[in-house]
This record gives structure tokens, sequence and C-alpha cells, in this order.
């Protein structure tokens, strides 16, 4: 499976070659520019739709799963998280722009895209839509609801003795309220939260590194030079550093799991490529920007050494109060809480269009409401054979959307051609008003 998703990494970074470096300054201005074409088709921004899509990709693995990668397969495994996502940075873009070019309006006016509709209407392989969308519902379920419920009720309890059950109802009433809203209220939501809790962080990681300085040079030592050693690269099936750091980037930052560009589908964007563009930052700032601060931080504080990997969460803690003590503790237990909700809100919109898919638009509310009640469900259950399944369907649904991905490569090169035409054209005439490609 991990060859499979860095494999098609690496072929769609030859055929485009290599725009994740070349267009990266252009793409983050993208995104994070207010202004919008509101002539274009689609429900909320370019910035909500890439906010929308980091909620449901910054959580737990930023936390507890680059502080796994550490444990298990040591400093060298972070070297090969930031490999994962500069390849999988392509993936994302891939992704994007197929769902932008597949999408369609739903019976309520709303646009419904992902690799449900571009496997169906790229490929024309209706069976393999339904499987996707059968797995992206029930994944929803596990690892964008049970477990972020979970994760933020056993913190609470943890720090502050908060009963599970009051965690659950509150976060329940709090998950009901922005997703029985659809999209719209999603969007905004998560483009306040998203921002807040990604530089709340980042500032505390960037404080511990800016205070310790002078073991940077070390830390970056230790990384580069663990990730090409014997044991790193040749021991086991894949290396322990190149396993575990493989395996928790892509986990990460979902490149390659079909799951963000359902998100990406409701942006409104003239161009296929430039919604892609901004998609492909996604990557970008999960795992080069937000994991880095938590595997430098726990590669610098020495702790890892001898750590079990039941752990991860604490350890991070451990690391973070090393420097900062007290407060840092506070730092990664509050990021993680946000992680977590803004999490749950993210995978709801990706199994409500899944469900859409299956089922109709009419059965989008009953699972709103049902995903809502499994939020009080994880809060106060026992999960650790959901966090087993929750892998299993997260593997299932990057199947069927790998597959499509290599097989409408061509498609995605011709979108990229088109946008790159309209691109050159923009940077003379100043401006995209007068810009006609034909298509």
């Amino acid at each position: 499976m991990l060859v499979l998703l860095v494999g098609t990494g690496i072929f769609l970074s030859f055929r485009l070659g290599f725009l994740q470096f070349s267009n990266l300054p252009y793409a983050l201005k993208l995104a994070f520019t207010r202004s919008q074409d509101k002539k274009s088709s689609g429900d909320i921004s370019h910035f909500q739709s890439l906010m929308t899509a980091l909620a449901a990709t910054i959580g737990t693995g930023n936390i507890a799963g680059v502080s796994t990668a550490v444990i298990a397969g040591g400093p060298g495994a972070v070297f090969w998280m930031w490999v994962t996502a500069i390849f999988g940075m392509a993936t994302k873009y891939g992704e994007a722009i197929l769902s932008v070019k597949y999408r369609v309006k739903n019976s309520k006016g709303e646009m419904s895209g992902g690799p449900m509709y571009y496997i169906e209407r790229g490929l024309g392989w209706k069976w393999l839509a339904v499987l996707f969308a059968i797995f992206g519902a029930v994944a929803s379920f596990g690892i964008g609801n049970l477990v972020q419920s979970n994760s933020v009720a056993e913190a609470l309890n943890g720090s502050f003795g908060i009963s599970p059950w009051i965690t659950g109802i509150v976060l329940a009433v709090f998950t009901g309220l922005v997703i029985l809203g659809g999209i719209k209220s999603i969007g905004r939501v998560t483009g306040f939260i998203v921002p807040f809790m990604a530089i709340f962080y980042v500032l505390g990681g960037l404080i511990i590194i800016l205070l310790n300085i002078k073991e940077i040079p070390h830390a970056l030592g230790l990384i580069f030079g663990e990730a090409f050693t014997a044991k790193s690269v040749g021991g086991g099936v894949l290396g322990t550093a190149v396993r575990y750091g493989v395996a928790r980037g892509v986990f990460s930052n979902e490149a390659g799991l079909g799951s963000a560009p359902i998100a990406a589908a409701a942006a409104k964007t003239d161009y296929p490529g430039r919604q892609a563009l901004v998609s492909m930052t996604g990557t970008f700032l999960d795992t080069i920007v937000v994991c880095s601060i938590t595997g430098l931080t726990l590669v610098m504080s020495g702790k890892w050494v001898g750590a079990d990997t039941d752990q991860s969460s604490s350890l991070t803690v451990a690391a973070f109060n090393g420097f900062l003590p007290h407060v840092g503790g506070y730092i990664v237990t509050f990021g993680l809480i946000f992680f977590a909700y803004s999490t749950v809100i993210g995978w709801s919109y990706y199994g409500e269009k899944c469900v859409g898919y299956l089922l109709g638009d009419r059965s989008v509310y009953v699972y709103r409401v049902i995903f809502t009640l499994a939020v009080l469900v994880g809060s106060v259950s026992s999960l650790k054979i959901v966090w087993g399944i929750s892998d299993v369907f997260n593997a299932l649904m990057a199947i069927p959307n790998l597959i499509a991905l290599l097989l409408l490569s061509r498609v995605i090169v011709a979108e990229t051609k088109i946008f790159k035409d309209v691109r050159r054209k923009e940077k003379i005439h100043g401006t995209a008003k007068d810009v006609t490609i034909n298509t």
C-alpha cells in the first residue's frame, strides 16, 4: 500500500514536471488571498475549501503520529515524512484537478465531487465508484469521528479531570451545530478554527526551537544521518525509518486517500488547475510545517530513546514540557483537542458526500444526525479496535482512488497545460478577465 501511495506521487511528479516546487509560492499566495472570483461556480472560497481539507487532515497524526514514527523508526523517520510530503503534493494536486473537472451539482444546487465522481465520469466504472463511497462513508465514522472524539475526551480527562460524558455531550452539541448547516457552515467555522489552532501550535513549537536554536544542527544531523543507515533503509521489509516515516506521513497528510478532493470540489474556481494548486498546499502545511514542529521538538528532547509507541501523545507532552515547563504540556493538549475536533467537522463533510452519492441527497440529513450521536459514543468508549479498522478502511479508500489517478493521469496533464496557458496570459495582461482558453 505504501509503495503504491508514494509511487503514484513519484509518477505524477515526473509527469507534471515537479510543479510542486515551481508553483508553490503562487499556490500559497492563491490559498491565502481573500479576493475571490464570485462569478465562478462553487459553494465556498479557495481559502475555506483548503481550511475544510486541513481541518480533516491536521489531527492526531500531527502529534501522536509523528511521535509514533520517531519512537519506532528513529529520527530518520522525520526525513521520510518530508519525502512523502514532497511527492504527496503532486498526488493532492492530481486529486483536486480531477475532482473539480468532474464535479456535478446535486439536487440542492451544491457542488458534489471527489473520487466517486471522477471514477464514474472519467473512467466509466460505476462499481469502483460505489466501492470508494462505501469505504469513505465507513472511514468517516472511524478515523473521522470515533477515534477523534475519544482522543479529546482522554486529553480533557487526563489534564483537567473532566468526565468523558460531559466532553461527549458538549462535543456532540458543537459538532451538530456546525455540520447540520452544511458545507457553508463548515467552511465558515473551519476558516476560523484551523488557522487559529495551527498558528497556536506552530508558534509554541517555534518558541521552543528558537530558545534552543543551538540544538537544531544536532537534531537535523540525527534526522538526515539516521535516514540512510542500514537499519533505517534495509531492515525489515522497507526499513524502520522508511516504513514508519512513510506510513505516518501518509496518515497525516492523507495524500492519495481520496478524502481532500471532496472538499476541493466545493470551491469557487474558474479552472480546475487553480484549485488544484491550492489543495496541493495542504500537504505542505500539514507535513512540512506542522509535523516538522513536532518532529524537531521530539528529536531535540531525546525523550524518544527507549520510549514505547503506546506513549506517543504523552511523549509529545513530555517533550514540550521539558522545554517549556507546564506551558508546553498545555500547548500539546489544547492542540490535540482542536486538531481532533476540526477533524470531526472536516470528515463529516467527506462522509455525507459519500452517503449522498450512494443513497441520494435526502439521506444526508439522517447521516448528519447519526454522525453527531457517534461523537458521544466515541467519547465514552474504549476504541482500540476502531484504530485498526480505521486504518483498513483508509487503505481501502486509497486503492480505487489511486487506480483512477494513474489511469486518468493524461487528463491531469491536459488540464495542467490548459491552466499553464491561462497563467501565461494572466502574467501578460495582469488580469484573468480577458483570458480565454480553448478547452
